[in-house]
Formats: structure tokens, C-alpha cells, sequence
């Protein structure tokens, strides 16, 4: 284990410097009271008036009256304002997202329109050619592979 020294405190040193701490504390505590009654604000002077206007307190209190009577009044006529904006406001998200799927009805119904129109001309182009083949046959008199036989359109190949 290491040795150590242990210094024992000055007294008088001690107490004096508690002491001068005391004092210093005190001549604060001194000097905010002195600022605090120099800085102190004074009396207040105003000279009487009569308030209220030329009403007469029974005109004033009438008045007084009115005033929370219409204001019942206009704070229900706000409510029904904020309401109504509110309402219109709704309805013209309404029509602007009726508006949006309107258009989006109207691309999908020309987009239909025009698969409609593609999908018959491919079916009339397929038509022509089917029957352009089949009248090439028939001009070549070539038979037809996949059905039988067509008899020849002649005065002897006919019974009558």
C-alpha cells in the first residue's frame, strides 16, 4: 500500500476566508435592496373621467344584451357558412374526380371503338382473302383438298 500525507487545514485561514464570503454576500444582498428602492415605480395620478359614453347605464346594459343576442345569432349564421363552403368544396372535388373518370370513359370507349374497327377490318381483310383463294380455285378448277368434290356447272353434268 502507498504512503500519503494528509495536510490538515489552516484554521484561521479557513475562517477568514468564510467570513469575507458572508461579508460579500451580505453587501449584494444590501445593494439589490438599495437598487430595488431606487428603481421602485411611483403612485400612479389619473385624473377621474366618466367612461362609458353619453349611454346611460340602462341604454349600455340593452345594448350589452342585443350584442349576445346576435351574437347566438351570427355565430350559428358562421356555422352554417363554414358548413355550406365546406359542402361546395366537396362537391367540386366531386365533379372535378367525375370529371377525371368521364374522361377516362370517353379514351376507354374510343380506345374500344377502334380496337372494334381494327378488329372488323382485320375480319374483312381475312373474308376478302378466304374468298379471293376460294374464287382462284374454283377459276382454276383446281379441287378443294379438305371437302369433296364440286361437280362441274355444265348442260351435261346436270340431270334435267
Amino acid at each position: 500500500v502507498n504512503p500519503y500525507v494528509l495536510i490538515t487545514p489552516n484554521e484561521t485561514r479557513r475562517n477568514k476566508l468564510q467570513q469575507s464570503k458572508l461579508f460579500i454576500a451580505k453587501k449584494e444582498l444590501d445593494d439589490l435592496e438599495r437598487w430595488k428602492e431606487e428603481h421602485r415605480p411611483g403612485p400612479v395620478k389619473v385624473v377621474p373621467q366618466k367612461l362609458g359614453g353619453t349611454e346611460s347605464e340602462a341604454q349600455a346594459r340593452q345594448k350589452q344584451q342585443m350584442n349576445l343576442m346576435q351574437s347566438k345569432y351570427q355565430q350559428k349564421h358562421k356555422r352554417e357558412e363554414y358548413i355550406r363552403a365546406k359542402k361546395a368544396a366537396e362537391e367540386a372535388e366531386i365533379m372535378k374526380m367525375k370529371a377525371i373518370q368521364r374522361e377516362k370513359a370517353e379514351r376507354l370507349e374510343v380506345k374500344r371503338k377502334q380496337q372494334e374497327v381494327q378488329r372488323r377490318e382485320m375480319f374483312f381483310e381475312d373474308q376478302y382473302c378466304k374468298t379471293d383463294k376460294l374464287l382462284n380455285r374454283l377459276d382454276l378448277g383446281l379441287p378443294k383438298s379438305d371437302s369433296c368434290q364440286i361437280a362441274a356447272c355444265g348442260p351435261e353434268s346436270t340431270a334435267w
